[in-house]
């Protein structure tokens, strides 16, 4: 099983693909997802049209948990909404980029677990923690878990 990283387009008018995460992160997002078991799949989109197309594709990617970044969607259309409403999995809202006003978040839509922002890249280390305890995993090098005060001894 997996979890999905879905990337939306970027507030640029050629709408070009642009970088996910710093290759430091990223390697230590495989390194973390792997050691509980589970894949990443890394998707970016161009478009709200190509967003919205992965976002119904998250089942065939064998998803269990999307991280989206919804880019320049985060005011989002009545058609990203509808597409978040029927997404068969939860998801988390990451946002890479400085700290948002809330209404430039996409609100309650579909199962959204939480929204994370305003950490750089590192928002996505922290809402992959929240993805994995979310699915049980709870083994963590640090013994400090996410949303837990067991391990505070």
């Amino acid at each position: 099983m997996s979890i999905v990283i879905i990337r939306g387009p970027e507030f640029v008018a050629t709408q070009s693909v642009r970088p996910l995460v710093p290759d430091s992160v990223r390697d230590g997002l495989v390194a973390r997802a792997a050691a509980a078991g589970k894949d990443l799949v890394f998707r970016t989109c161009r478009s709200e049209e190509e967003l919205l197309q992965t976002l119904r594709r998250v089942r065939e990617d064998r998803a269990e948990l999307v991280l989206l970044d919804p880019g320049c969607c985060a005011c989002a259309s009545e058609a990203i909404r509808r597409g978040l409403d029927g997404l068969a999995v939860p998801y988390i809202e990451v946002h890479d980029d400085e700290p948002q006003a809330p209404e430039r978040l996409l609100g309650a839509c579909g199962p959204r677990l939480t929204w994370v922002n305003g950490y750089g890249a590192q928002s996505y280390t922290l809402a992959l923690a929240i993805a994995l305890e979310h699915l049980g995993w709870a083994g963590c090098e640090c013994e400090v878990h996410v949303g837990t005060w067991a391990s505070w001894r």
